[in-house]
This record gives C-alpha cells, sequence and structure tokens, in this order.
C-alpha cells in the first residue's frame, strides 16, 4: 500500500480571521470609481482609503490605532479636481503619501502624526506630466523619494519627488492601457502589463524592454504581473474560456511557464499580494468574498496552494500591511484590510504555534524604513538590496520626518528628459506640515485667549451687579 507523501511546509496551516467588530473601522464612504486599484494603502501608522467627496477627489487618512466609528466630518486629504484613483505609502518614510487622479496630476503629501483639525489641502508637491489620468503609482523599494506613475496615456514616468523634477519618461513602450507596474526587489527592473496582451520586463535606467510575452493568458482581460524575490515572474490573468488563471515565469526561458493553474470563472481581477519573507501570494479579486494563497517554491509544482480565507461579504478593495506593522508576538505573518461599502475590517492571517517564544524561521529580516541609496545614485546606475531589520523586538514607527522639498535653479539645469515638465507647488524649504502645526497652535492659543477674555468680562459683569446691589 503506497502512503501519499504530504509536503513539509511550515505555512501548512496558516489560516485568517478577521477582527472583533470594535476594531474594525465603521462609516466609511469607499470610492465607488470604476478602477482596478486596491482603494486602501497602510503602514505600521496609518490606514489610507479612497472615499466618496463631492467637487473632486479625496482620500481619509486614520492613525491606526483609531478604530470604530469614524467621525462623519473627519478631515480628508484633498487637492485633487477629480475622484483618485490609486494611492501608496511611501517605504522610507511613514508620513508620506502619493496620490494618482483622473485630474493628470499626481500629488505628495505630508501626513501630520495628529488628527489634523481641518482637510488638508496643500500637497508638498505636485507632479504634472501626463495628458491623461493617472491611475497607477508605486514607490521605487531602495532609492530615497523616486515615485512611478503610470497614466492613460500609455506613459511611464519616474520622479524624483525630492527635487520635483521628472527623471525618466518611459514612452513608445506600451501601445495601449497599462494595467499595473511593480518593481523587482532592488528596484533594478520593472515589470508592466498592458492591454495590448504583453507582458514588459523593462530596464528604466536604459529605457529598454529586457523581456517581453505576449499572451502569457489568452483571455481578453486585464492580467496582473509582480516579480518573486528570485527574479521570477508571477502573472494572473484569464484563459479563453474566462477562467481565472495563475502563471510562474523564468526570465531565462519567458516563452514557457514554469507553471499554469486555472482556478474559477469569475470576473473579478485578481489582484496579487506577495510577502517575500514567507514566499507566499494572496490573491484577492475585487467582487470576491475570498482570499486565496499560495507558498511559491523551487520544487515542482512551484506554485503551491494553501487554503482560501472566505467571508460572506464581497470586497471593494484591499490594504496589505508591510511586514514592519505585524504583531510578531501572535504569530501573524499578513494583515489585510478589506473594504466593504462602508467600513474597513482587518483580516490577520496567523501561523499557529504554541510557544510565545520570537519565532526566529517566520520572522527573517525584512526591509526596514531606511532607503539604500539616493535618488542620484540609482539614476547613476547604482543598485542596492533593501536595508533589513530584526523584528525580534517589535517594530516602533518612528517620529515624523518632514519631506522637504528643495527645487533646483532652472537656470543652472539642464530640462528632464521626455516632452514634458514637472511643476511643484513648493517652492521654499519650508514643507506645507510645518507650516500647519504652527498655525494650529496659534488657532488654539487664541482659542484659548477668547475664551478666558469671555469668562473675565463675564466676572466683570457679575461684580458689577453685586456692587450695584450693595449700593
Amino acid at each position: 500500500m503506497s502512503r501519499r507523501v504530504v509536503r513539509q511546509s511550515k505555512f501548512r496551516h496558516v489560516f485568517g480571521q478577521p477582527v472583533k467588530a470594535d476594531q474594525m473601522y465603521e462609516d466609511i464612504r469607499v470610492s465607488k470609481v470604476t478602477w482596478d486599484s486596491s482603494f486602501c494603502a497602510v503602514n505600521p501608522k496609518f490606514l489610507a482609503i479612497i472615499v466618496e467627496s463631492g467637487g473632486g477627489g479625496a482620500f481619509m487618512v486614520l492613525p491606526l490605532a483609531k478604530t470604530g466609528r469614524v467621525d462623519k466630518n473627519h478631515p480628508l486629504v484633498t487637492g485633487h479636481t477629480a475622484p483618485v484613483l490609486d494611492i501608496d505609502w511611501c517605504p522610507h518614510n511613514d508620513n508620506v503619501i502619493a496620490s494618482a487622479s483622473e485630474d493628470t496630476t499626481v500629488m505628495v503629501w505630508q501626513i501630520p502624526d495628529y488628527v489634523p483639525v481641518r482637510s488638508i489641502t496643500e500637497p508638498v508637491v505636485t507632479l504634472e506630466g501626463h495628458s491623461k489620468r493617472v491611475g497607477i503609482i508605486c514607490w521605487h523599494p531602495t532609492a530615497r523619494n523616486v515615485l512611478l506613475s503610470a497614466g492613460c496615456d500609455n506613459l511611464v514616468i519616474l520622479w524624483n519627488v525630492g527635487t520635483g523634477e521628472m527623471l525618466l519618461a518611459l514612452e513608445d513602450m506600451h501601445t495601449d492601457l497599462i494595467y499595473n507596474v511593480g518593481w523587482n526587489r532592488n528596484g533594478s527592473l520593472l515589470v508592466t502589463t498592458c492591454k495590448d496582451k504583453k507582458v514588459r520586463v523593462i530596464d528604466p535606467r536604459k529605457q529598454t524592454v529586457v523581456a517581453e510575452i505576449t499572451k502569457p493568458h489568452d483571455g481578453a482581460r486585464p492580467i496582473r504581473a509582480i516579480f518573486m524575490a528570485d527574479g521570477k515572474i508571477f502573472t494572473t490573468g484569464f484563459s479563453k474560456m474566462s477562467e481565472r488563471q495563475l502563471g510562474l515565469w523564468d526570465l531565462k526561458n519567458f516563452e514557457e511557464p514554469i507553471a499554469l493553474q486555472e482556478m474559477d470563472t469569475s470576473n473579478g481581477v485578481l489582484l496579487p499580494f506577495y510577502d517575500a519573507d514567507s514566499s507566499i501570494v494572496y490573491l484577492c479579486g475585487k467582487g470576491d468574498s475570498s482570499i486565496r494563497y499560495f507558498e511559491i517554491t523551487d520544487e515542482a509544482p512551484y506554485v503551491h496552494y494553501l487554503n482560501t480565507y472566505s467571508s460572506k461579504e464581497p470586497q471593494r478593495g484591499m490594504g496589505f500591511m508591510p511586514k514592519r506593522g505585524l504583531d510578531v508576538s501572535k504569530c501573524e505573518i499578513a494583515r489585510f484590510f478589506k473594504l466593504h461599502e462602508r467600513k474597513c475590517e482587518p483580516i490577520v492571517m496567523t501561523v499557529p504555534r504554541k510557544s510565545d517564544l520570537f519565532q526566529d524561521d517566520l520572522y527573517p529580516d525584512t526591509p526596514g524604513p531606511e532607503p539604500a541609496l539616493e535618488a542620484d545614485e540609482w539614476l547613476s546606475g547604482k543598485d542596492a538590496e533593501p536595508i533589513l531589520i530584526s523584528l525580534r523586538d517589535g517594530y516602533v514607527p518612528v517620529k515624523n520626518r518632514e519631506l522637504k522639498v528643495v527645487k533646483k535653479n532652472i537656470l543652472d539645469s539642464k530640462p528632464p528628459p521626455g516632452p514634458r515638465r514637472s511643476h511643484s507647488t513648493s517652492n521654499t524649504d519650508i514643507s506645507t506640515p510645518a507650516l500647519d502645526e504652527v498655525l494650529e497652535e496659534i488657532r488654539v492659543l487664541k482659542e484659548t485667549v477668547q475664551a478666558q477674555e469671555k469668562r473675565i468680562s463675564a466676572l466683570e459683569h457679575k461684580l458689577c451687579q453685586f456692587t450695584n446691589g450693595t449700593d
């Protein structure tokens, strides 16, 4: 009698669990814009969600600890004149977030550690260079202040947020709408998917396509692609029969997939979220009510199904916490922030362990908040792996660090490559959030003084009444 050998893996029993009701974020009007982005971005300090708003585009930023019902007058981040389509937190500064919009601009914002009294309306810098709506933004994983944007003008632009200037414009590479863009681990290559049914691997500094594959999935619906830590490429798409598929590809032989699996028939585009430390890919479909997860290994069949987290409510979007924001004492290996129509529900993925000690095998050193390169170093051709930190004692977020935009003297600098220029709304070293804090303090002090003056006049009035009475 032959016994079936079960594959050994420490992640075989990973399970997902929603948090208790009082730890959810209630009463949020999640955006109804038709766009295949996650609508949610999260880091160890803040949760950001694209929301419905009249007369322009807005997103809401909540401190992670501010769970429960959200005040209907909670300040928003408003500055775009049309709906916001994508948001992304800077991996090297937890107080800086970028937003892309239908109004063709990208804006970068400094979020204060305190909850502001009024909505934030002034970005630190506005990046203008696209001629159509901008639906994708993505920060560079290792270089400081380098931001990528991709628009419906089939153009990919790389920006230096620290100077507000365009670094590179990747033109004439995509013949149709760009579906998604992702960096490799050290930020030397990009992978893009496009409506022309091609997956391209691009060296942005040489402005060349290193490799490409046509029709990795035969279906007509959107494809997504992400880099694995070892340089392989993971894709999601559709078969001719509209069945959802996932694929794994090696750049050395890009014509044939290492693995190609069919999953189910559904219309929702699968958004892949990748945890390089555990080599697990989580697939969340918009409109689905489940999260499937797979372990990627070097042994056939290479993509191993682990489990499915299922719930009753469909998801409108999904946020994925960076590793340094997880609770290592509870063996938490991933945390999702699932968007419903009116709320956000955190979902915790855990590896069951009996010991309370730190689990070294679950938490290898992970990318920390320090950039490995400056923007100019990266542009000149340098590459560097992410600077890693240990999670043994947990991660404590750093205090607010200001993003300073220093515009170069236009007379002394050459125009950036590409046909368009960028413009910064900040021409000074004084960043808006610092100014906001001073103004806020002045306002509070003035209100206190006014209240005290009112109290003094009321007491004087009473004193007059006493004096008149004794007369």
